[in-house]
């Protein structure tokens, strides 16, 4: 062993200092109750912004604010279809045109799967 290891110390680093002198941040307790009759009591910085919402650590339930306010609900958009994408780039007129190329040109048969193309019938 190296005479500059310290005997007795772990690698991950035991702290030698003490509290002395040290002034902490403002802290606040904020307590929520949970759906389950479960109390959490969280410390947090006195400027921090305090959710609503605290994930009980006995059960995993959402536990609530004691204060009783309730969170924001969440402004959801509408889910786009692929319709809805489809308007944003091309016009209904625009629309009719392409399909009407589009069946022209499988009626020709220049397009589409070969069991749907029409043969010619010589007579």
């Amino acid at each position: 062993m190296s005479n500059r290891v310290l005997r007795g110390s772990g690698l991950g680093g035991v702290s030698f200092e003490d509290d002395r002198g040290v002034e902490f941040a403002p802290r606040q307790m904020i307590t929520y109750d949970c759906p389950r009759g479960h109390v959490v009591e969280v410390t947090m910085a006195h400027d921090a912004e305090v959710p609503a919402i605290w994930e009980c650590p006995h059960c995993g339930s959402e536990a609530a604010r004691s204060t009783g306010e309730k969170p924001e609900p969440k402004q959801e958009k509408p889910a786009r279809t692929h319709w809805d994408m489809l308007r944003e780039r091309r016009s209904i007129s625009e629309l009719e045109e392409l399909l009407a190329e589009r069946v022209e040109l499988l009626r020709k048969g220049e397009i589409g799967p070969a069991h749907l193309h029409r043969t010619k019938r010589t007579a």
